[in-house]
């Protein structure tokens, strides 16, 4: 079923972190109810509006990440592509920035 999709280490592990975060969010929601906030976002949001606003913000930097790999190569000289970590470090800091901030 799954076999047309690439389980590398740093999908399994980005997947296995978005399942906790829901998990955790889930617990936090239900031990503290949340309150709108208006925060950096033009919109007053609850953490739940801000983790999707986040994890969305995440798949599109790492969605970029792997279509200008192969021209980063290129633009650095580099002898091959950049590892996937480092869009999985910077989608994370991007969801923790908007989780925090906005």
């Amino acid at each position: 079923m799954f076999d047309w999709m690439v389980w590398t280490t740093p999908v399994a592990v980005f997947f296995t972190c978005i399942v906790l975060m829901l998990a955790g969010m889930t617990v936090w929601e239900i031990k503290s109810p949340t309150t709108m906030r208006k925060g950096w976002l033009p919109i007053a949001t609850t953490r739940g509006d801000r983790l999707f606003i986040g994890l969305l913000s995440a798949a599109y930097v790492n969605l970029a990440f792997v279509g200008l790999a192969g021209k980063f190569a290129e633009w650095f000289s580099l002898e091959a592509e950049p590892s996937i970590w480092i869009s999985f470090v910077l989608s994370m800091g991007v969801l923790a920035l908007i989780m925090r901030k906005g």
